[in-house]
């Protein structure tokens, strides 16, 4: 799939990245659920295959995030020749970047072929089958929710850029649907005495930038803001959810809500967090990811000892020995 059509004339486009043999599987579909994994990919995949025909519907979320990353890399004044659209849905990502940060090639991977809009490669996120070094800039607009083993996939992610290509991933953090989840666990214990988890466990943006580090990216940085969206009642909220794809998928859980419980989870919400117009807030955490693949040219923090210049200099003030205090 291709951002843009490059002019008559123009030199042509490089090979689309080829799958590399030396992954291995790149789409375990027979590998069964781990209890000991947080989520249920099989299960997602069903999820996100039986949302994709009326997604449109539903995808307020996906086109803000995607927008949000596009308007970052926008801000780079260089190009991205070879990109990675991973996991967005259809041609959003494509849409967004109109050809624009110098895009010539853009691959959409996903993980069901329904989610891939015009052209794509199905791909499981946690099985990348490209080889290294094999583009400059790789989007992930909400796609590693769901991922089991998120620093091995950064580790992927690493392998396939360029030196000096660009990750910019959204993800849901900590404080996303922290309504829904308070509102589950009260009416889960008050029902049926125990409560199980139902909303998924998110990124806590101060671990964010760690990972980034792990996975050998430079220059990380993690940062996140508040995306508040109101619905005319929860199930409105729970619609929307399950019209994205995006019911939980945990592998260890108690099986379905009773209706009981489920409604009494409704009243809840609404006597919590309902506005004065009758409304509920829905809060949602975007956690942004930024780093790039090492390179030579890259800013690199100075070793202690070789600075030029004294801070006290600098701030106008009297430098005295450590334990000194201040006035003798």
């Amino acid at each position: 799939m291709g951002a843009s059509r490059a002019p008559r004339g123009a030199a042509r486009r490089p090979p689309l990245p080829r799958p590399d043999p030396g992954l291995g599987p790149h789409y375990p579909a027979r590998v069964k659920p781990n209890s000991a994994l947080p989520f249920d990919r099989a299960l997602k995949r069903r999820h996100l295959a039986r949302a994709a025909a009326g997604f449109a519907r539903h995808d307020f979320l996906y086109r803000e995030v995607t927008t949000r990353l596009v308007d970052r890399v926008l801000d780079v004044k260089r190009a991205f020749p070879r990109a990675l659209d991973l996991g967005g849905r259809g041609d959003m990502v494509a849409s967004a970047l109109a050809g624009r940060a110098g895009v010539a090639t853009l691959v959409h991977a996903a993980p069901a072929a329904g989610l891939l809009g015009s052209a794509g490669v199905v791909a499981d996120e946690e099985w990348l089958p490209f080889a290294p070094a094999s583009f400059d800039l790789v989007l992930a607009p909400l796609s590693l929710t769901w991922v089991n083993d998120l620093p091995g996939t950064l580790l992927q992610i690493a392998r396939i850029l360029q030196p000096d290509g660009l990750l910019l991933a959204g993800l849901p953090g900590g404080r996303t649907l922290t309504e829904l989840r308070q509102a589950l666990l009260r009416a889960e214990a008050e029902v049926e005495g125990g409560a199980s988890p139902r909303v998924a466990p998110f990124l806590d943006m101060r671990d964010g930038a760690g990972l980034l580090q792990r996975a050998g990216f430079a220059l990380p940085v993690a940062d996140s803001e508040i995306i508040t969206v109101t619905y005319a009642d929860p199930l409105a909220l729970l619609r929307e959810l399950r019209g994205a794809g995006e019911t939980a998928a945990l592998t260890e859980r108690r099986g379905s809500l009773r209706r009981s419980t489920l409604l009494r989870a409704m009243q809840i919400y609404a006597e919590m967090f309902a506005t004065p117009d009758g409304r509920v807030p829905a809060t949602f955490e975007l956690v942004t990811l930024t780093g790039w693949a090492p390179h030579a040219a890259q800013p690199k923090p100075l070793k202690p000892g070789s600075a030029k210049a004294r801070l006290a200099e600098a701030l106008g003030t009297e430098e005295r020995p450590a334990g000194e205090k201040a006035g003798r």
